[in-house]
């Protein structure tokens, strides 16, 4: 979220009322003299140089204030010590000013620290999703308690709002165990005693911002923990970690694709008041990774997949994928900050990793349960 008149130097031929001399016939200037005054006031006399230390004065008749000139190598125009036949001099020519070398287009971020830092987490992810699905759910747990308290952290430092994080914490876990353990329907009990156990925690609190306060944490419920349940609930399938593992590839390529494309040939903003970094040529980006990733993890990944499921299901993702980065992206911009924290270098925090995977999970377990089934 210039004026180039600030700080300019005054024009060649221009002298403001501070700086000009008295002219003969010229009243004084201010808005309690008009025209016709200035024809009635009797001529001044003709006020010679004064040295710069009498300059700032004013003599005892009322006679105008003189001032040296705004530079030491600028004369005064002759016209301004009353010799009307002298023209002004000419202002000398400024010196060419070099041309700026045009800047190179940066990433914003330590790319290097961002490279190491997701391979890091790839690898850890891929080895509990493969290894022993438990551990997996409980990596999901993990980051949706961080994700909790960076979201509540940053409401209370802007914003004032203090939603309750014990029971967020403790209520997001639980959310995604029973989406696991129980399916959608132990999700939905365990958001609504989630929601529940915020409305009483808060009563401890001075009555003050109340509303405001639950509003928030059952926002956060639902917005962090519930949807994040989705994931788990793709892992009880059969070939779960292979759902798992397509919803997360289809995600980063879709990313991915967004920023290669828009960072070299993005030109049209998608949505300048909200994100101005997005593009519309990076929206098809991530579209056409997405759907290419999409065929390929549909037809060799999935059981009973095909590829043109798989360009349907890379086009959803990347809708949700985009529409969920621009909606955290107006949670910044509402709080004012860049990340949401500083726990990953190269990345910010928890809650930017997780801004396209949290809505894009539902959509993923959706489409897969429409093409291919439960499992």
């Amino acid at each position: 979220m210039n004026d180039s008149s600030w700080g300019a130097p005054p024009q060649a031929g221009y002298w403001g009322p501070s700086e000009q001399g008295p002219v003969q016939g010229a009243g004084p200037a201010g808005p309690a003299y008009d025209a016709h005054d200035a024809q009635q006031t009797r001529p001044m006399p003709i006020v010679p140089d004064v040295p710069p230390h009498g300059g700032d004065q004013d003599d005892d008749r009322g006679a105008a204030r003189l001032s040296g000139p705004p530079f030491r190598d600028h004369s005064p125009p002759a016209a301004s010590y009353g010799n009307p036949s002298q023209k002004p001099q000419e202002p000398m020519p400024s010196a060419p000013q070099p041309v700026p070398a045009p800047q190179k287009k940066s990433a914003g971020r330590d790319l290097g620290a961002a490279i190491g830092v997701g391979v890091g987490l790839g690898a850890v992810i891929v080895a509990s999703l493969f290894i022993v699905k438990a551990v997996f759910v409980g990596v999901i747990a993990v980051a949706v308690v961080v994700g909790l308290w960076e979201l509540t952290s940053r409401l209370e430092e802007r914003k004032g709002i203090k939603a309750p994080l014990v029971p967020l914490a403790l209520g997001g876990a639980a959310m995604v165990v029973a989406g696991y353990v129980r399916g959608a329907e132990g999700a939905w009990v365990a958001m609504a005693l989630t929601a529940l156990a915020v409305l009483v925690w808060r009563m401890t609190e001075p009555p003050e911002g109340y509303l405001r306060d639950v509003t928030a944490g059952v926002f956060a419920a639902f917005y962090v923990p519930f949807l994040a349940t989705f994931v788990a609930m793709m892992l009880t399938a059969d070939d779960g970690p292979r759902r798992v593992l397509t919803f997360l590839l289809l995600t980063v390529v879709s990313d991915t694709g967004a920023y290669a494309i828009g960072w070299r040939f993005g030109k049209h903003k998608l949505a300048p008041r909200i994100s101005p970094g997005k593009t519309r040529e990076g929206l098809l980006g991530a579209v056409s990774f997405a759907m290419a990733a999409g065929a390929l993890c549909m037809q060799f990944l999935i059981d009973d997949g095909t590829w043109w499921q798989g360009l349907l299901l890379g086009l959803a993702v990347a809708a949700s994928a985009t529409l969920g980065d621009l909606g955290e992206s107006m949670i910044k911009r509402d709080l004012g900050i860049k990340d949401m924290g500083t726990l990953l270098p190269g990345h910010g925090g928890i809650m930017d990793r997780l801004d396209s995977l949290l809505p894009t999970a539902p959509v993923v377990w959706l489409l897969l349960v429409i093409f291919v089934g439960a499992g």
